[in-house]
């Protein structure tokens, strides 16, 4: 446990916490007091040894929440906030990870049925994922530890795997597949690809229904642990440098950002801001230039002999387009929800005639909340006056209808952002097929990987019916792709 303290303590250096000698000492006896079993106590006395000022207790408190974050791992293979992996499709992830289904032979979809078996027919496979009955049990240390439903066991076994593959040595972001792989290894991936491989062979139902089964607790375990990993290099790795920072902050999902570091954010969206406000300005001054109008040229012109000095323009009325953004800020929307209404309104010369509705569960405009207040007084109170509710998007759907669904035309874009779990509520699909019909674009941006779509309580696949276009974004990188199309598309 000394190796743990102390890496705790290099995570506290890092965030700008100045811990001595000394200091670290006292840590190690203080922790030796009172034991590691309760976190609670054990948070409350190394805050009396080591933060020295506000600022430090601030910063010592969202390290330890991280450093100390393994309740968030969830025996059924689902993670808590299930996001995509890593938006940057150049980051080398997939390259580090690309051998967990490969060293099974099997090749099949994430969270899938597994596409890799040949045997079976439709019908059973239908049978086997939508009806499950009686199954095998796991034979492999891992597929064992995955079907034992025992999240304490799993936490310990992710703490290990981690402390073994020295995760706190990550140094660059896209070292993030590296040490995932490295950690799936050490909870024995071997093991149980090879027993994948002896079920897809099976040709009995209890065996296909069991491969199934830890297939996708395979798969929710490697997002659970590639977040971990993410939190961790957020934590341990060098990023006081301005561009290594940046090109970070953009890639890293936004759930994993340390409030520390949103000053960072908001510096990096109000400079994205400015990028795409200028691309687009310089866009649309170019095609709205219009014709000459040469009978007003003529008559400008004749105080100059009828030497064409002065051009005449004709003149282009900008049919500027209207966008409607409604954002769940519920829980684990609300960091997602923070920056896209702060790129909207950061684009005020482009965008200006953006209605804003926030909701978890009765929807409200706040349009004029961020047109009176600054932006970040404006996030402060929507998340304050909307937030906290049971998530009811059938709900929010009826109060968009009431306040603005008879302003949606030909000119309308609404944008969606949301992960559609609706708590088991009617969805009232109708509702948003009526906005689309009447729409000329409809966006819907969910922060989820795709392979959580319609999982549990989401009611993402029936939503993405009634959608022109539903995209993953969980990551500035994202939003500025999805903002950038949406800007091309309506200036």
């Amino acid at each position: 446990m000394e190796r743990t303290l102390a890496n705790f303590i290099r995570a506290l250096r890092m965030a700008d916490v100045r811990v001595s000698t000394s200091e670290t000492l006292d840590a190690f006896r203080t922790a030796e007091i009172t034991g590691w079993r309760d976190r609670t106590a054990l948070k409350q006395a190394l805050a009396l040894a080591l933060p020295k000022t506000a600022d430090e207790k601030d910063a010592f408190d969202a390290c330890f929440e991280q450093f100390f974050r393994f309740d968030d791992f969830r025996s059924e293979g689902k993670p808590e906030d299930p996001t995509d992996a890593s938006p940057d499709d150049d980051s080398g992830d997939e390259a580090g990870e690309s051998g967990d289904s490969a060293a099974g032979g099997e090749g099949e979809a994430p969270g899938g049925g597994g596409g890799g078996r040949s045997s079976g027919s439709d019908a059973e496979e239908l049978e086997e994922l939508v009806h499950p009955g009686e199954m095998s049990g796991p034979s492999s240390e891992l597929g064992q530890l995955l079907m034992a439903e025992d999240s304490s066991r799993l936490s310990l076994a992710i703490a290990n795997a981690a402390r073994d593959a020295k995760l706190e040595e990550i140094k660059v972001f896209t070292q993030k597949g590296l040490y995932t792989r490295r950690i799936m290894e050490g909870m024995g991936l071997a093991g149980l690809q090879e027993e994948l491989g002896e079920l897809g062979e099976s040709t009995e139902l209890p065996d296909r229904r069991l491969a199934a089964e830890l297939r996708r607790r395979r798969d929710g375990l490697r997002e659970q642990i590639r977040d971990h990993v993410e939190r961790q290099f957020l934590l341990h790795a060098d990023a006081r440098g301005d561009r290594l920072r940046e090109e970070m902050l953009r890639k890293v999902k936004l759930s994993n950002v340390e409030h520390r570091n949103f000053r960072h954010l908001r510096v990096l969206v109000q400079k994205m801001a400015k990028q795409l406000a200028a691309a687009h300005s310089r866009r649309r001054r170019v095609t709205k230039r219009g014709q000459l109008n040469v009978p007003k040229m003529l008559r400008r012109n004749m105080r100059h002999g009828g030497e064409l000095v002065e051009l005449a323009w004709k003149s282009t009325k900008i049919d500027r387009p209207k966008v409607y953004a409604i954002c769940d800020v519920s829980g684990s929307m609300t960091t997602y929800a923070r920056f896209m209404l702060m790129l909207l309104y950061s684009l005020e010369e482009v965008l200006p005639n953006v209605r804003a509705f926030a909701f978890s569960s009765d929807l409200g405009e706040v349009t004029d909340l961020f047109r009176r207040e600054a932006i970040d007084d404006a996030i402060a109170l929507t998340l304050k006056d909307y937030g906290g509710g049971s998530t009811d998007y059938g709900q929010a759907f009826e109060d968009f209808e009431r306040l603005a669904g008879s302003a949606l035309d030909n000119r309308s874009t609404l944008i969606i952002l949301g992960d559609a779990r609706n708590n088991f509520g009617e969805a009232r699909t109708d509702l948003l097929r009526g906005f689309r019909d009447r729409s000329k674009r409809v966006m819907w941006l969910n922060p989820e990987p795709e392979m959580a779509w319609g999982s549990g309580d989401s009611e993402m696949r029936r939503y993405q019916a009634h959608v022109h276009q539903a995209n993953v974004c969980n990551s500035l990188l994202h939003l500025e792709r999805v903002v950038s199309n949406l800007l091309r598309a309506v200036t």
